[in-house]
């Protein structure tokens, strides 16, 4: 700083390609790191995957309700069926187990402990089996189609039945008074 401010040396310009140039780093450089949290929460879902494998074990084969697998994209997600997941929270260290619900999506537990999650996947899936036990249950006997007897079928047509003879008669006797009418007056 002992020199004169003329004999400093002044930085060039910085040309619009040098500060493209240095944006597209600066964006490259976001990116990997978005990507490697991404890849971050893969692997933690992955690892969760693994470690229920055993429990998936466990059910039934004539259990087909529950369909696992890890799903790509904006946000990973395990499923564990057709409406419950588990992703990762906005600081991915804490597991979200999901049910989604006709009333919008619904967090079943969440824990940064892997062995706390896994008993609310068990709990889950235990609770959907005794669903299914008891929709079997009620059932049970009919077939697959079958189709609930209606108590009133019968008497709905009879009382149709009236209906449709009771206009017949009206019909066929306005055609012979129209007849008979005709016939009087000589038409």
């Amino acid at each position: 700083m002992d020199k004169p401010r003329a004999e400093m040396p002044v930085p060039p310009p910085l040309r619009l390609r040098d500060a493209l140039r240095e944006a597209r780093v600066e964006s490259a450089e976001r990116s990997a790191v978005f990507f490697d949290l991404q890849d971050a929460e893969f692997a933690r879902l992955e690892q969760l995957n693994e470690a229920i494998t055993p429990l998936f074990e466990e059910i039934p084969a004539n259990v087909e309700m529950f369909d696992r697998g890890i799903s790509r994209g904006d946000t990973p997600r395990l499923w564990i069926d057709m409406v419950a997941h588990v992703s990762m929270d906005r600081d991915r260290r804490v597991y979200r187990f999901i049910q989604d619900t006709r009333n919008g999506p619904k967090v079943l537990a969440e824990s940064s402990h892997t062995p706390e999650i896994i008993s609310a996947i068990t709990r889950y899936i235990a609770r959907r089996m005794i669903e299914r036990e008891r929709a079997l249950a009620a059932t049970e006997g009919e077939g697959v189609f079958a189709i609930a007897p209606r108590r009133g079928r019968g008497r709905r047509m009879l009382r149709a039945l009236k209906y449709v003879l009771f206009a017949l008669v009206l019909i066929v006797g306005a055609v012979l008074a129209a007849a008979w009418i005709a016939a009087g007056n000589g038409l």
